[in-house]
C-alpha cells in the first residue's frame, strides 16, 4: 500500500535506528554467544538476565529459552555460536505471529482512531501516518478530539498545516464525541477516504478517559457503521516494559487493533517490541524511527531481525 523502499534503504533506516539496542542488550547476547565455550545452566542463565534486562520482557524471555532448549537438544548443538540463528528465528516468529499490515477500507471511509498517553508521541505519529497516506494518493481528514488540552489541538493543526490536509476542531474543553461526529460527517461530505482521529491520553482520570473512548467509539459505530478499520496504540519505547501496562488498560476501553511504537531510534530498548507482540497478541504496525516524516516504517519483520543482528562493519 506504501510507497516502496529497497531492501538496501529498508535495512540502513533500520540499521540506524536500532543502533543504541543494538549497542544494548544485543551486542551482549552477540558477547556471550562470542566468548562462552559451552552451552550449559550458567549460559542459559546469562542469556535470559540479558533478555530480562533488555526489556524483552520475563514471560517472552522464557518462551525464547524453551524454544532455543528445544533447538540445541534436537540439533545436539554444544557451542553458544552455534544458536545465533536460532534466536533470530525466535525473534522472527514473535514478530510474525500476527499481520501487521494497515486495515482500510477499499472504495470507502476508513477511521483510524489513535490512542495513548500524553507525551508518548501520538499527535507525532499521527502526522507521520497522515503524511504517508496522503503521498499513496489517499485524501485525509483530521480529528482534534483530544480536547481536554488546547496544546493538543494547536499542535495537530500545525501538523495539518504542514502536511496539507483539513482538522476538524471544537474549541478546548469542547465534547470529543461532537468532534468526532463533525469530522465524520465532513469525511462523508467530502468523500475523504481516511480520517485520522486523536484522542486524549490523561491516565490520572483513567475512569473518564475510558468512557470518553467508548462514547467515541459509539459514535463512530452508528455514524459511519463498518468503518472503524484500526485502533492504534502509541507507546513510547523508551518507557520499555511499563509500556505493556498502558496497552492493557486502553484494550479495556477499546479494542487496539495495532500497536505503533514511538522514539525507536531514542532507546537501547528495542527489546520491548517482543514482549509486547508476544503478551499483548497484538502486532506492532509500525515503528518511529527518527523525527522527520518519512520515519515512520512499517515493520517488517526479516529487515528488523537483519538490521538488528547485523554486523556493523558490513
Amino acid at each position: 500500500m506504501f510507497e516502496k523502499f529497497s531492501p538496501k534503504n529498508w535495512i540502513e533506516k533500520f540499521r540506524q535506528g536500532l543502533s543504541k539496542t543494538k549497542e544494548g542488550f544485543v551486542g551482549k547476547v552477540k558477547k556471550l554467544f562470542t566468548f562462552r565455550k559451552k552451552i550449559d545452566e550458567e549460559f542459559w542463565e546469562e542469556l535470559e538476565e540479558i533478555l530480562i534486562t533488555g526489556d524483552v520482557g520475563v514471560a517472552c524471555t522464557q518462551k525464547i529459552l524453551e524454544n532455543m532448549r528445544k533447538v540445541v537438544k534436537e540439533k545436539g548443538l554444544n557451542e553458544p555460536s552455534q544458536l545465533m540463528d536460532a534466536l533470530k528465528e525466535n525473534i522472527a516468529e514473535l514478530l510474525k505471529t500476527h499481520s501487521s499490515a494497515l486495515n482500510l477500507n477499499q472504495g470507502y471511509l476508513s477511521v483510524i482512531v489513535f490512542v495513548g498517553v500524553n507525551g508518548s508521541g501520538k499527535t507525532t505519529s499521527i502526522a507521520k501516518l497522515a503524511h504517508r497516506l496522503k503521498k499513496d494518493g489517499k485524501r485525509v481528514i483530521l480529528a482534534a478530539a483530544d480536547t481536554f488540552r488546547a496544546a493538543a489541538i494547536d499542535q495537530l493543526e500545525i501538523w495539518a498545516n504542514r502536511i496539507g490536509v483539513e482538522l476538524i476542531k471544537h474549541r478546548e474543553g469542547a465534547d470529543p464525541a461532537a468532534v468526532v461526529f463533525d469530522a465524520i460527517s465532513a469525511a462523508i461530505a467530502r468523500r475523504v477516504e481516511v480520517l485520522i482521529i486523536d484522542t486524549a491520553g490523561r491516565l490520572q482520570t483513567k475512569v473518564n478517559l475510558m468512557e470518553e473512548l467508548k462514547k467515541i467509539k459509539r459514535v463512530i459505530d452508528r455514524e459511519a457503521p463498518g468503518c472503524l478499520t484500526e485502533v492504534l496504540m502509541v507507546l513510547d519505547a523508551t518507557t520499555g516494559q511499563n509500556a505493556i501496562q498502558q496497552a492493557r488498560l486502553f484494550s479495556q476501553a477499546v479494542n487496539v487493533t495495532g500497536i505503533v511504537i514511538a522514539k525507536l531510534d531514542g532507546t537501547a530498548k528495542g527489546g520491548m517490541i517482543l514482549g509486547i507482540s508476544d503478551e499483548l497478541k497484538i502486532p506492532v504496525k509500525f515503528v518511529g524511527l527518527g523525527e522527520t516524516l518519512e520515519d515512520l516504517k512499517e515493520l517488517e519483520t526479516d529487515t528488523f531481525v537483519e538490521a538488528l543482528f547485523e554486523n556493523d562493519e558490513k
